[in-house]
């Protein structure tokens, strides 16, 4: 464990990228075990981290987003919530909560969902008088039910790296938690409209409610694609995220009309970037994955809790703090790939069910997106918004309170999670 800790810390510290970094430490490790004869292990097991069927499916989940920004569906998105509730006060906070349920449903990624989202709606909110700070707070904070409600590209790393839990099980298991943070976020946004005297937008009469339905409704059917075929058995999730991929290029092109090949160029071009980085991460983490298994670091991590206290409850609250402290440090999916190998086997061997714990891990973990310093898609906000990042910062406290009483709820009732898959089997 020495070897692997040491290299581990160095490469990290001389600043290369995660990915090598699991791959290093865990190249160190192989040889602490056996010597240069074990080295051959990590070229396999890089391989076989990336050789499951099922990872195809993540190409086309990014393409699919990319594609989602291009065709203008946003735009129509957002034109339907104004539809439905434009007419309550802070009609613009509450419309960027709710589309991003709508967005989840079709990106499963959160930066996206800040960058296309908010390239529209923080503008708009600024425009009609709301600060700066607190559109790209309200804007970064929903972004972080995308990766929540399926499609989640990072329910697919976590269920190819820990191979004992389904991708199926977990997009159904995102569900519930999915929208439960987006109420908890939509209570805030109406509480802060009232106290704020934010403004409200006039009634739409219903034919143009009408109207704007039917003109989103070709985007609304593409979670239905995604979702409906999967769940139902119809698809595989390959299957289904390939069919959503050219489903969108068709309606971009011959329906909305906003495609074009530079555009579905650029789309390709971003899709394959980040593949490169989920793939070469994933690799990684299959080196280290094995040898954590075979060094026993998992039993020593789950004497180590079991040691803080008996209770299961100190337990997984414990650990819920050290995910919420690690996302303060890390990205989403680096620390995934890293702590997932230890503490999924850790916590299942505790007593915990394995789909429970796993949904804990990966909301939790999303959180790192609205936390300070990395805090990705409040980076972004803050960009968009142009206002300091640490305006942005205070801002979105009232949203992320709101996404932690959600995490405790979760960590404290397996039900909330377990529910929606039990009734797929």
């Amino acid at each position: 464990m020495i070897y692997a800790s040491v290299a581990f810390l160095t490469v990290l510290l001389l600043g290369a990228p995660v990915a090598l970094v699991l791959v290093y430490s865990g190249a160190a490790g192989a040889y602490s075990l056996g010597g240069f004869d074990y080295l051959i292990i990590v070229a396999e097991k890089m391989f076989s981290g990336v050789s499951p069927f099922v990872l195809i499916a993540i190409p086309y989940f990014i393409f699919t987003s990319e594609l989602m920004g291009h065709a203008g569906l946003t735009e129509r998105l957002i034109t339907f919530n104004n539809a439905l509730i434009g007419r309550m006060r802070g009609s613009l906070s509450h419309i960027n909560i709710t589309v991003s349920v709508f967005f989840a449903g079709l990106t499963g990624a959160a930066v996206t969902d800040t960058v296309s989202i908010g390239k529209i709606l923080i503008p708009a909110m600024k425009k009609e008088g709301y600060s700066p700070e607190y559109s790209a707070a309200v804007t970064a904070c929903s972004s972080v039910i995308g990766p929540i409600i399926p499609p989640s590209i990072i329910m697919v790393v976590y269920a190819t790296i820990l191979r004992d839990i389904s991708v199926i099980d977990l997009f159904a298991g995102g569900i519930i938690p999915g929208l439960a943070m987006a109420l908890s976020m939509l209570g805030v946004s109406i509480v802060l409209a009232i106290k704020n005297n934010f403004p409200k937008h006039e009634a739409t009469p219903f034919r143009m409610a009408v109207l704007a339905f039917l003109q989103s409704l070709p985007a609304l059917i593409v979670p239905v694609i995604i979702l409906g075929g999967i769940l139902s058995g119809v698809t595989t999730i390959t299957e289904a995220s390939a069919f959503a991929a050219v489903y969108t290029l068709l309606i971009g092109f011959f329906l909305y009309r906003q495609l074009t090949w530079p555009k579905v160029w650029d789309a390709m071009v971003k899709t394959i970037r980040f593949s490169g980085i989920v793939f070469f991460l994933m690799a990684g983490s299959t080196v280290l994955s094995w040898f954590v298994a075979r060094s026993g670091v998992a039993r020593e991590a789950a004497d180590f809790i079991s040691g803080v206290s008996d209770s299961q409850t100190i337990q997984i609250l414990a650990v819920v703090a050290f995910l919420i402290l690690l996302g303060t440090l890390m990205d989403v999916l680096p620390a995934l790939v890293i702590v997932g190998p230890v503490l999924h086997p850790t916590m299942v061997g505790l007593g915990f069910d394995p789909l429970h714990f796993a949904m804990i891990m990966i909301v939790t973990l999303n959180v790192s997106n609205v936390t300070p310093p990395v805090g990705m898609t409040l980076m972004t906000a803050a960009k968009i918004a142009e206002v300091s990042y640490e305006k942005v910062i205070v801002a979105a406290i009232p949203f992320f309170s709101a996404i932690l009483a959600v995490i405790l709820l979760l960590a404290l009732w397996p039900g909330m999670t377990l529910w929606v898959p039990s009734l797929l089997h």
